[in-house]
């Protein structure tokens, strides 16, 4: 384990994450963080040259389509079921004064 953590950095990642770590949480986090830091070492060691960049695994492509009203807005049947309604709205009962 190349990578160690101190007592102030887990403090401060606790301060940051607003926890209260008890003194064997503490310890457990220096282990894992150590680890991770380790395993970062690890990848950072791989030959990458020639690999181009990806955001995502599979090549992601939008999807696109002419903007048309295909079955309407429906807004008729909606009003069909209001108990009262004035044109092509809603009646409702006054609230402010």
């Amino acid at each position: 384990m190349a990578n160690v953590i101190s007592d102030e950095t887990i403090e401060y990642v606790g301060i940051l994450a607003k926890l209260e770590l008890s003194d064997a949480e503490k310890e457990a986090a220096k282990k894992d963080m150590a680890s991770m830091l380790d395993h970062f070492d690890k990848l950072s060691e791989l030959d990458t040259t020639g690999i181009e960049p990806m955001s995502h695994v599979f090549p992601v492509e939008n999807v696109m389509r002419e903007d048309e009203v295909t079955n309407g807005d429906g807004s008729e049947m909606t009003l069909a079921n209001a108990p009262e309604r004035k044109d092509t709205a809603f009646v409702v009962p006054k609230t402010v004064d």
